[in-house]
């Protein structure tokens, strides 16, 4: 190996070592706690993903260790938001969303679709938050706050 290549390279590894002793732990928070509770935002239009999502969901809760250990919104919008007025006959739906519910997921629904769909929160089933500006416009917000951006 030519005697510049392991001076480039030595250089590299030196420069990335500082870098990540700089950075400090990859999980602490401002307030200097060891751990930061991941969270999560599902983006829901597709009307044909809602039960997928949802069990995505209940499997993000599981494999996280419990809803204490992680938390996880959900925005929807679009056609999706069908598959959620209170009338629904989809027992099994109500069923996924009260067990989460729960277990503490944030639900919000995009206000324009409810004014195109002429649905107001008490057309909806249980649980659920106006997200006033809009789907997207709140997935951007949570974003903000350091949500990781999930569209199954």
């Amino acid at each position: 190996m030519d005697r510049r290549n392991i001076f480039k390279t030595a250089l590299a590894a030196g420069a990335g070592l500082f870098a990540a002793r700089a950075a400090g732990p990859a999980r602490a928070d401002p307030a200097g706690s060891a751990e930061v509770t991941p969270k999560v935002v599902y983006h829901l239009a597709d009307l044909e993903k809602v039960m997928f999502v949802l069990g995505s969901i209940r499997h993000h809760f599981e494999g996280m260790g419990g809803p204490e250990k992680v938390k996880i919104a959900l925005v929807v919008h679009g056609n999706a938001l069908w598959a959620f007025r209170g009338d629904t006959p989809n027992i099994a739906l109500k069923e996924h969303l009260r067990d989460m519910v729960g277990a503490h997921l944030d639900l919000h629904a995009c206000a324009h679709t409810m004014e195109r769909m002429r649905l107001n929160l008490d057309g909806l089933v249980p649980g659920f938050a106006v997200a006033e500006k809009g789907g997207v416009v709140k997935l951007a917000e949570l974003q903000g706050q350091g949500y990781a951006y999930l569209r199954p």
